[in-house]
């Protein structure tokens, strides 16, 4: 960019946080050099390396957030059963459920319990 007939490299205009992670993401992209410098418009090139670099790393972080989303609902699941269980054996003892229709009446009761 040209200020006063002065030119300027835009990237000293960059927040010093951004100069650091597209240094880090260059430094990255350097990897496939040998690949991007024998492009046609070897800036091009790097800039699709780093993309890729960025999109393999997303990957990596969703697989990451996969696994921690299924033990979080193992967990959640396995809270439940207690849950249930706890309220279950709480009705029966307070409404002391012996006959088979009062045990089916109490698992309503913890059904509708359950859903809050």
């Amino acid at each position: 960019m040209v200020f006063f007939k002065e030119e300027r490299d835009w990237k000293e205009d960059l927040c010093e946080d951004i100069k650091i992670d597209m240094a880090e993401l260059l430094e990255i992209a350097k990897r496939n050099r040998c690949a991007y410098m024998q492009a046609d418009d070897v800036k091009v090139a790097q800039l699709w390396v780093a993309l890729a670099e960025v999109y393999k790393h997303q990957k990596k972080i969703e697989a990451r957030i996969e696994r921690i989303e299924q033990a979080v609902k193992a967990i959640a699941e396995l809270g439940d059963v207690a849950k249930r269980e706890a309220l279950r054996e709480k009705a029966r003892e307070m409404l002391k459920a012996k006959t088979p229709e009062e045990k089916d009446k109490v698992e309503r009761i913890v059904d509708t319990l359950m859903e809050f």
